[in-house]
């Protein structure tokens, strides 16, 4: 047996796994991608990560259903404008929330394919960590109002975290050098920012990103 059928063998197991036994899968994914990048972060805020995860393992989740009982895509600023709108907390809470978990999911998972889109994943950093900020200040109890509160102070660095994580369960291909730059450019990225110094460029720190 050669070192690719053995390379071929451990991603047929990873996968079964994560088809298997997603939770714990995730939840080993996550940790590992939170030592990686060096994150620090509290063990509900990683449990909550855990849980995005496996809510969006069905990606029609993260669609809202038509009349017909269709699919179609959410638009953010809806969703932001909706729960500016309404005086109802609850419905405010939920619009925030799907928005803010949308924006990081989105942002972590379909990175290559926001590159084709009219928005990029500067647009969905800034609507998520504004979503997961303003949803901590809606009189929810103290234990989710720390979980949101650091979900949108970290925001871009849960964004790699879950980049990791796609990476690893084998759900995107190898980035293009200049695509990397360009997402360091707009978020900063730790990460981004490792791989483009392996490929022996040095990013400009001088610039500075979009969010700030």
């Amino acid at each position: 047996m050669g070192v690719h059928d053995l390379g071929k063998r451990a991603a047929t197991k990873k996968q079964s796994k994560l088809v298997t036994e997603p939770t714990v899968f995730f939840r080993e994914e996550v940790t590992k991608a939170l030592v990686n990048q060096k994150v620090t972060v509290d063990p509900n805020t990683e449990f909550y990560l855990v849980d995005l995860l496996m809510r969006f393992m069905s990606t029609d989740n993260l669609f809202a259903s038509d009349e017909k009982g269709g699919k179609r895509e959410e638009v953010l600023a809806l969703l932001m404008g909706e729960a500016l709108a309404t005086t109802d907390v609850s419905v405010k809470q939920r619009s925030l929330r799907r928005l803010g978990d949308i924006s990081l999911y989105t942002a972590g998972f379909f990175q290559d394919s926001l590159a084709r889109k009219v928005v990029d994943v500067d647009y969905y950093i800034g609507m998520g960590r504004s979503a997961y900020g303003s949803l901590a200040t809606t009189g929810l109890d103290l234990f989710f109002q720390k979980v949101f509160m650091d979900l949108s102070q970290h925001f871009h660095r849960f964004v790699d975290v879950l980049c990791e994580v796609s990476e690893s369960s084998g759900t995107k291909d190898p980035k293009n050098i200049l695509r990397l730059y360009e997402l360091w450019l707009k978020t900063r990225s730790e990460r981004a920012e490792k791989t483009l110094k392996e490929a022996g460029i040095i990013p400009n720190k001088l610039v500075k990103p979009d969010w700030q």
